[in-house]
């Protein structure tokens, strides 16, 4: 999941993003970058000086460093408790510990076990059990959306996911108002889906929608039940007539009751966030597990949370290292687990859960520039945020560029060249790549470089003058050029479609008469989260998007692979275990299951008897 493209869609400038970055609040993103990379250790980013945190808040997010460490805790039956054992987390940065992390061991599982087996299949709520709790989390999701908009709240968030997955401050702050909308959302945002009969909103809250919107009007009602609307349609159910007197078929999306959530460092407010939201509103009781790395984020979201009224018995928050997840998951059985993250561990958890698992894997994301070339200077920088922002390290980051022999008269890779240029450590833009060291990219680039007719388009060296560890990789921005008819042969496509979550691409062109060898290319690729097809040539567009399965597929002049925000699904397409994101259909999917009632209460037909035996 992405957060929102840089404010004024089309900022070619480096002065506007400062501008921008200025008007969020503090010091621009050079400044905050500098006071992290600058630093020997004991200092902290200094970025409004010493303010008050938010009044949920356990740690203050520009203060944290080698002599002021955060403790992040779990969360177990209601409680806040330690571990036997501290992971110290190294600032992305400079290589300092600053973060101190309770990881639970595997002895100490048992709370975590009986906590979740504690929550019936039925669920904490269902649609014809303690329904009062779909209006509860209406209530939770309207004042969390009011505090996360504030914007002290919004500062502490957007400081606190660049201090753990630094990137610029912009898709920082994306990130939170994502999350943000999105509980705004369901909290009563769907009011005007047509789906929605007008008629259930109290009449003051259509006529004062109607000339400032009912969200603004909501977030001053803050205990009105109204708020609930958006819960309890996703928990909608339906009804059939059946075939005599007395008998109606009834069917409900029903929770799975027992459920865990697995998600990844890159994202570390919206994914585990929307996910854990929606499982909440189903009816079911989580477990949550967040990369140690960045979990502080979502420790601090889950605090505010419980300010906003979520029952603390309600989620459990765990910090682990992966083993000792893997035996709670197989000792409490939780009836379906959420995982986003690589591919290889999504497929041993399918087989060690025999299959009670929803994915959201690895991505290696295409986009296809059609033969209509046009605005050039705009698909460059599109095809550089998709490539490169947050250093590369989204799931539907542009992992290879198909471009149509017009683009190649064009400045469009000179451009691209200068825009990944123009990304500094100093904002920023360019920093840590947190799961690839930087000697493996290197040995990934040269790998490529031997295929014949391969060449290096820009980047390809490592960061300079940085304190940034050697455990994470620290990479210019890159493409890799590899004609279309050695990507297809079987002893280089894995190593061209190879998943580098990093700031890399590959670049390839194809001609008129290649669009074939170009689909073929992407049918046989094994992940098919989003892609791109930049075109408005409506045959074209038809053809490619008829022979291709990407769950997320931008298609049109402004196609891109990432920047989804909260209005549409984002998920893969093409496997069963497949999970969704952000809207009602992927919540539905994602954290319930159906269920048919049939109720059939009579009467007998007048003058029945007792048939013979069949």
């Amino acid at each position: 999941m992405d957060a929102y493209y840089d404010r004024g869609e089309f900022a070619l400038s480096a002065a506007r993003r400062e501008t921008a970055s200025s008007r969020a609040g503090g010091r621009s993103n050079y400044q905050t970058a500098l006071d992290y990379v600058g630093s020997v250790g004991d200092i902290g980013l200094g970025r409004w000086g010493s303010i008050h945190s938010p009044p949920f808040a356990t740690v203050a997010a520009e203060e944290i460093s080698v002599s002021q460490p955060a403790e992040v805790l779990n969360l177990v039956q209601g409680k806040w408790k330690a571990s036997s054992s501290w992971n110290s987390i190294v600032d992305p940065l400079n290589g300092y510990p600053f973060i101190n992390v309770a990881e639970v061991q595997e002895a100490e599982i048992k709370p975590f076990v009986e906590s979740l087996s504690s929550c019936p299949k039925h669920g904490l709520h269902n649609p014809l059990r303690s329904p009062e709790r779909y209006l509860m989390f209406g209530e939770i999701s309207a004042k969390a959306a009011h505090m996360l908009g504030q914007p002290e709240v919004e500062k502490f968030f957007s400081t606190l996911i660049q201090r753990v997955s630094p990137k610029s401050y912009t898709q920082a702050l994306g990130e939170v108002q994502v999350t943000q909308k999105f509980l705004e959302n369901f909290s009563g945002d769907q009011a005007s889906d047509a789906s929605f009969p007008p008629m259930v909103l109290p009449r003051k809250i259509k006529r004062f929608g109607s000339w400032h919107g009912h969200l603004q009007f909501l977030a001053t009602i803050l205990d009105s039940r109204v708020m609930a609307i958006a819960g309890l349609f996703l928990a909608r159910s339906f009804a059939v007539p059946g075939n005599h007197l007395g008998q109606q078929s009834n069917g409900y999306r029903w929770p799975y009751g027992p459920v865990a959530i697995i998600t990844p460092f890159n994202f570390p407010l919206e994914i585990p966030l929307l996910q854990l939201m929606g499982a909440l509103y189903m009816g079911n009781k989580p477990v949550l597990k967040v990369d140690s790395k960045v979990s502080i984020v979502m420790e601090q979201m889950l605090r505010l949370l419980h300010k906003c009224g979520l029952p603390k018995e309600d989620v459990d928050f765990i910090n682990s290292d992966g083993i000792t997840m893997n035996k709670l998951l197989m000792e409490a059985k939780p009836q379906m687990t959420l995982f986003t993250g690589s591919s290889r561990v999504a497929e041993k958890l399918a087989a060690d859960l025999k299959g009670r698992v929803k994915l959201e894997d690895a991505g290696f994301d295409w986009k296809i520039l059609g033969p209509d070339v046009q605005e050039v200077e705009y698909v460059a920088w599109v095809c550089d945020q998709d490539a490169y922002a947050c250093s590369g390290q989204k799931c539907s980051a542009q992992s290879m560029l198909f471009m149509h022999e017009n683009w190649d008269s064009t400045i469009l890779i000179s451009m691209m060249k200068g825009l990944a240029e123009r990304r500094k450590l100093q904002d920023l833009t360019i920093g840590p790549v947190l799961t690839v060291t930087t000697e493996s990219m290197m040995e990934h680039i040269n790998n490529l470089l031997q295929i014949p007719g391969s060449k290096l388009l820009f980047g390809g060296e490592p960061l300079i003058d940085h304190s940034i560890p050697k455990i994470y990789g620290a990479m210019q921005p890159t493409a890799v050029f590899v004609p279309i008819e050695e990507i297809l042969k079987e002893n280089t496509f894995a190593l061209v479609t190879k998943e580098i979550f990093g700031p890399f691409q590959i670049v390839t062109q194809y001609k008129q008469d290649q669009l074939n060898m170009v689909l073929d290319a992407c049918e046989r690729m094994h992940a098919h989260l989003t892609a791109a097809v930049v075109s408005n040539d409506q045959l074209f567009l038809q053809e490619v998007l008829g022979r291709s399965v990407n769950g997320t597929t931008y298609a049109g002049m402004r196609a891109r692979t990432t920047g989804a925000p909260q209005n549409h699904w984002f998920g893969p397409a093409g496997d069963p275990r497949g999970a969704g994101i952000g809207t009602p259909e992927a919540i539905k999917l994602v954290w319930s299951c159906h269920r048919e009632i049939i109720y059939d209460i009579g009467p007998l037909p007048k003058n029945w008897e007792l048939p013979a035996s069949t």
